[in-house]
């Protein structure tokens, strides 16, 4: 059984910086493309950043392209999310997810991807 467990969210100010953490188990994580997700009131779950296994591969929704960061590391079987210059557009539930299918690449479509965490609140003020 494979479980996601996000971590990091909280409450900044804008212009702030956050670094979400996803903790994996239950499968060899070194071998899964991951993908962070987000989902704000009313609006549909967008896709954020995305990471091949290996790393050699990354992602970014055009949004958020320059500001944010994905990064993993195997040996702890965690992807990251590091958030600079938050904006007020981007508090929402940060959600990490795992591809289904081993040496699949990371995709922006959220059905693509067959684990998810409980998500993690991100909060920016003004």
């Amino acid at each position: 059984q494979v479980l996601l467990v996000e971590s990091g969210g909280g409450l900044v100010q804008a212009g702030g910086s956050l670094r979400l953490s996803c903790a994996a188990s239950g499968r060899t994580f070194s071998q899964y493309s991951m993908g962070w997700f987000r989902l704000a009131p009313g609006k549909e779950r967008d896709f954020v950043a995305g990471i091949s296994a290996t790393a050699s591969s990354t992602y970014y929704a055009d949004s958020i392209k320059g500001r944010f960061t994905i990064s993993r590391d195997n040996a702890k079987n965690t992807v990251y999310l590091q958030m600079n210059n938050l904006k007020p557009e981007d508090p929402a539930v940060y959600y990490c997810a795992q591809r289904r299918n081993a040496w699949s690449f990371p995709t922006s479509t959220d059905d693509d991807y067959h684990y998810w965490g409980q998500g993690t609140q991100v909060t920016v003020s003004s």
